[in-house]
């Protein structure tokens, strides 16, 4: 399971994923709502220790 999020999170494609158009677009939105969140997490995590 933890492979297959580290794909997912590092854009690794499988060889058997040919999605349409808006799957692919709802990956890639995904994709940007993680590392948004991501970043949401260490900028609350650098304010919270640094207070």
């Amino acid at each position: 399971m933890l492979k297959k999020i580290w794909s997912y999170i590092t854009f690794w494609k499988p060889q058997d994923d040919h999605g349409n158009g808006y799957l692919k677009a709802m990956h890639t939105i995904n994709k940007i709502s993680i590392v948004v969140f991501l970043i949401a997490l260490m900028v609350m995590l650098t304010r919270i220790l640094m207070a």
